[in-house]
């Protein structure tokens, strides 16, 4: 990738910017390495862009396509990948600090590529269901769908993940249909460039799906509707600022933000210097203030431990921090790097100062801080420093002032509610750690941290084996936090994407709803023909396809063989007095044994399109099978979704779930489930 000194913006599909403005510095050794762009950005135009060719271009695509296309540009960015630490270099970052940013960034379109292929189906329609009968004849009920907005999603991110920022929240919003305009923060935006242009060039990306912003927003923000989502991560006072603009409260503009927070780990009163849980606390208190240099929304600002440990982990803590070599990440040997510029050290440096007043400095730079490589004096290293707060009661300063670097405060508790207050002074945390060995002790302190974060980390030998730790979010499970934390919600996996998605109701009979929903609805009409269902190839197949079986009467022949395959002896199956004296008043068959029936009933034995039957999904069996009742089976075609895989004969298949309703004589229903399939595609 050719160095281009002034970056560019992407609008409108074509690069912006030429003459230099702003200049932008290493954090290594301050030297000007990129400017950002004079021009003007035409904000209609990338609205208007987004809007007439992005939202088609993307609604061109189902679900399951776009999925398809996150793996694709996974793995086209993975090729790409060492381009992409030689820049990242330059913000400061070790080679674990950039892959946590490139790798966790590529990761997490992988993630979201295979949630989207697991999860959703091959339409722009989500079915939110079960639906629910809304009248006694059956002729009215009501379920929900998530269709795309139509709109467009504005990400503002910050500075600390250049890469990862925009790729946790494009992912989601890709899948979602929804065009992105991403704004990253200036200090760092020459790596976002860098990922973008790559992105632009893979050319897997309908046309208007992705836009970027080097430098200001300008009136971006006023032109937006309710259609249109805009999400961001930073600090809170400015989250604060953006969520209150004018045109984004007038038009209910949905805003989801992620701020940075007072994070805490809290060790736990049971554990003790000798407990293996001990290093495991220090280690991950030493991980998180060292790793990306402290500028992590989750890192750990608050080390909340028992009065009597404070001295005892202080000194562990002050022990390791001593070995953390800081300077320049292509040195041999360093394990931290810098912070991302100049603003940002002279930024900490104050908050320091301000959260020392009154406490103790346990490691600072005063314990002979000195990054290495050519030029780091003039770079924005900045040492790893602990303080130490004997009175976190009547200190306000240390669960309110957030210094954005390699830094931590101490502070005692005298008892586990102590310590549950301290946590909730952070008025709103991402993620908390508590570092415990006791499981009585752990239910009932994480639903009460839970009120004020929104993660929490439990972290002890069981779970350090494969434990990502404190400071990772993961795609598969929520990121944000109540309060200063910003009240939004990112990642989480399929739940990111219905953030995107709009909802809504939808009432009518249920032919109707099925015939919206993409999905078949219990009291729809069906498709009955003379070729069994399983016949059919998966393009044949259509929902509502049904077989209504013949029947069978159930014998205690029946039963008495079944229970001598499975081992099932239950005495409600064997037992004639036991069984009279049950709610049931005689013997009944085993369910499995109906379900067994049941697919005896339906299945299609010979050699056909039908090619393995992988789950079961929502089994209930409803009414009891007796002896001398008769059973048949309704099959129906629910759902089908075309993931776009062939078999290793390179014939294509695709995914079928089946509706299993099984009735008794009386029209009764006694066991109710889903059958999930692989069906193949004509060769």
């Amino acid at each position: 990738m050719a160095h281009v000194s002034t970056l560019q913006s992407l609008i409108a599909g074509r690069w912006l910017g030429e003459s230099a403005a702003v200049p932008l510095h290493s954090a290594l050794n301050n030297n000007v390495i990129y400017h950002t762009h004079a021009e003007k950005i035409d904000f209609e135009e990338a609205v208007t862009y987004a809007r007439k060719t992005g939202v088609p271009g993307l609604m061109a695509l189902d679900f399951q396509q776009r999925a398809a296309r996150l793996k694709a540009l996974a793995l086209y960015l993975v090729d790409r990948k060492e381009e992409l630490y030689v820049i990242s270099h330059l913000s400061g970052a070790t080679r674990a600090d950039s892959w946590v940013d490139i790798e966790g960034g590529t990761g997490t379109l992988f993630a979201y590529a295979s949630m989207g292929s697991n999860e959703l189906p091959s339409s722009n329609v989500l079915h939110e269901g079960p639906a629910i009968a809304l009248g006694k004849k059956g002729g009215f009920a009501g379920t929900h769908i998530l269709v795309p907005r139509g709109g467009l999603a504005v990400h503002i991110n910050a500075f600390n993940f250049p890469i990862w920022g925009l790729l946790e929240k494009f992912a989601p919003s890709f899948l979602a249909a929804m065009p992105c305009i991403a704004k990253p923060a200036t200090a760092t935006s020459y790596l976002t460039q860098a990922v973008v242009r790559m992105m632009h060039e893979s050319g897997l990306l309908p046309e208007g799906s992705l836009q970027l912003v080097i430098g200001s927003t300008g009136d971006l923000l006023d032109r937006l509707n309710g259609q249109d989502v805009v999400t961001f991560t930073g600090s809170a006072a400015t989250a604060a600022k953006l969520r209150t603009n004018p045109n984004l409260i007038a038009q209910s503009v949905p805003f989801n933000g992620e701020a940075d927070s007072l994070n805490c780990a809290i060790l736990a009163p049971d554990v003790t210097p000798d407990d293996v849980e001990f290093d495991l606390f220090v280690k991950e208190v030493v991980r998180e203030m060292t790793g990306k240099s402290g500028q992590k929304c989750t890192a750990i600002r608050r080390v909340i431990v028992p009065d009597h440990l404070l001295d005892a982990v202080g000194a562990r803590l002050r022990e390791r921090l001593a070995k953390v070599v800081v300077g320049d990440p292509s040195i041999e040997g360093v394990r931290m790097g810098a912070l991302a510029s100049k603003e940002q050290q002279n930024d900490v440096a104050e908050r320091v100062a301000t959260l020392s007043k009154g406490n103790e400095v346990v490691f600072g730079a005063a314990d002979g801080f000195n990054p290495l490589g050519e030029g780091a004096l003039d770079g924005s290293f900045f040492s790893p420093t602990l303080l130490m707060c004997r009175n976190a009661f009547g200190n306000d300063a240390v669960h309110d002032v957030e210094a954005f670097g390699p830094v931590s405060t101490m502070m005692g508790y005298s008892d586990i509610d102590e310590a549950l207050a301290l946590a909730a002074r952070g008025k709103g945390s991402l993620v908390s750690t508590l570092v415990t060995r006791d499981p009585k002790l752990a239910a009932r302190v994480v639903p009460l941290v839970a009120a004020t974060h929104g993660r929490v980390h439990i972290l002890e030998r069981e779970a350090s084996v494969d434990s990502t730790g404190h400071g990772s979010p993961l795609p598969q499970l929520k990121h944000g936090g109540p309060g200063r934390a910003g009240g939004g919600e990112e990642l989480g996996g399929v739940r990111a994407v219905r953030h995107y998605l709009q909802r809504a109701a939808v009432q009518g009979s249920p032919t109707m709803l099925a015939a919206v929903t993409g999905e078949y609805v219990r009291g729809a009409a069906v498709n009955e023909s003379p070729i069994h269902p399983f016949r059919k190839h998966f393009e044949d197949l259509k929902t509502g396809d049904s077989l209504l079986t013949h029947r069978r009467t159930v014998s205690e022949a029946d039963i008495v063989a079944f229970g001598g395959i499975s081992g099932d002896f239950f005495y409600m199956h064997f037992d004639e007095i036991a069984a009279k004296e049950s709610q049931f008043g005689k013997r009944i068959a085993h369910g499995y044994f109906v379900l067994s029936a049941a697919a005896g009933l339906f299945v299609s034995p010979g050699v056909g399109p039908v090619l393995a039957n992988y789950g079961l999904d929502n089994l209930r069996f409803v009414a009891p099978v007796a002896i001398g009742d008769t059973i048949r089976a309704r099959l129906t075609c629910k759902r089908k979704v075309d993931r776009n895989r062939k078999d290793v004969f390179g014939v294509g298949q695709g995914v079928v779930a089946w509706d299993v309703q099984v009735t008794n004589q009386n029209d009764e229903l006694v066991a109710s489930y889903d059958i999930l399939t692989l069906v193949s595609k004509r060769e």
